[in-house]
């Protein structure tokens, strides 16, 4: 080959054609692959950042699936948040249902002053200088759960100044026909007997023990329902707080959550758990025949629920800011990578209506140097004639 001698018009017309194929194999290649940039070759510069860019959306990527991991988990415990208050909401209505109940008891505990040692004549004023004289203490121990009393007459205490002093102790100070000082529970303790009582020894009234109250069977049965009514709630309430869990992470039962936002694990987002079991949120079984047998109990159960629902709603709110906060940076994090994917596009995708248009033109290109290839040769040609 190297023996082959070329005129210098036919060697350009090659060169032209070879520089035409090389173009046009390139075009080519942009057409089929879509790419402008396939390899370092073509742009290093080009090609590098673009990988980087892709990269970076790569690894994006990948947290996004953690990300809406997270978001279940949160999503499965606001469900958990929102079963639990209704269950709450229901406990209420079974308390509020014992305010409502009969009387669990057919008489109140009552303790009577001494018949032979009546006190003062009137409601008015209790001190008649004999029988309680002024400047005697009156002591009460504590009665369903309220706070013990005590109480000094003045000269002229009357029976309202006393019941005020009483009322903390869930007791009411009344004189009866004997003209007799009577104390009795209130409703809200009507379970309950009264404390013990004493009176200074300056006067010469006395009281006797307290009597007990005295039960009603057919309401006491309707009360002990409700107590397995409420249990039943409390039951529920726990094992809706262990179920609230989603791939194995369950914040309402003490397990945390960290989720992690960029590919460098700078931007993170970390949501402690909590406990929302019934001991978790101060509930607990109730006793039948111990409980919800006066409105005290019943009162009792409804402050403890609502300092649960109290609870309830602020971890609600809390979480649903938490959940807010994933949705943005997953959101934040799909669009990045269309920057990011875009860009690297920008840099090394081949613009079809570009790359056909060049197609047709190197075509043209080298038909027409095709053609002068030809004409170079015609003049060899014309030698060839000669030797014939």
């Amino acid at each position: 080959m190297s023996g082959i001698v070329l005129s210098a018009s036919v060697r350009q017309n090659l060169l032209s054609l070879q520089s035409t194929a090389s173009l046009l194999a390139t075009t080519q290649n942009a057409l089929a692959t879509g790419n402008k940039v396939n390899s370092a070759l073509d742009n290093p510069t080009n090609f590098f950042t673009a990988q980087g860019l892709n990269n970076r959306a790569s690894d994006i990527g990948n947290l996004l699936d953690a990300i809406g991991n997270g978001v279940q988990v949160l999503q499965a415990a606001n469900t958990g948040l929102t079963s639990l208050q209704s269950l709450v909401d229901t406990a209420k209505s079974i308390a509020n249902q014992v305010l409502q109940a009969p009387a669990g008891y057919t008489t109140h505990s009552t303790a009577t002053s001494a018949a032979a040692l009546p006190v003062g004549s009137t409601s008015t004023n209790l001190v008649d200088g004999a029988a309680i004289k002024s400047g005697e203490t009156l002591t009460i121990g504590a009665t369903g759960g309220g706070t013990a009393t005590s109480f000094t007459f003045g000269a002229t205490t009357s029976l309202a100044q006393l019941n005020t002093a009483l009322a903390s102790n869930n007791i009411t100070a009344s004189l009866d026909s004997s003209n007799d000082l009577v104390f009795t529970t209130t409703n809200d303790a009507l379970s309950s007997t009264i404390g013990t009582i004493t009176l200074g020894a300056a006067g010469t009234a006395t009281f006797g023990a307290p009597t007990a109250p005295t039960a009603d069977p057919a309401s006491q049965a309707t009360r002990s329902s409700l107590v397995s009514q409420y249990n039943n709630i409390i039951t529920q309430i726990t094992t809706t707080a262990q179920d609230s869990s989603f791939n194995g992470i369950n914040l309402l039962n003490g397990d945390n959550l960290k989720l992690t936002f960029d590919e460098t694990a700078k931007s993170t987002l970390s949501i402690t758990g909590v406990t929302f079991n019934a001991a978790g949120l101060g509930l607990a079984s109730l006793t039948s025949g111990t409980d919800f047998l006066d409105n005290n109990s019943a009162n009792a159960a409804l402050t403890k629920l609502s300092s649960a629902s109290t609870v309830l709603r602020t971890e609600a709110s809390a979480l649903g800011s938490n959940l807010s906060v994933v949705q943005l940076r997953q959101d934040f994090n799909k669009n990045l990578i269309n920057v990011l994917q875009t860009g690297a596009s920008n840099l090394t995708l081949a613009d079809p209506n570009e790359e056909a248009a060049n197609s047709q033109a190197l075509s043209t290109r080298q038909s027409i140097a095709t053609s002068a290839l030809a004409l170079a040769n015609q003049s060899q040609q014309s030698v060839l004639q000669l030797l014939r």
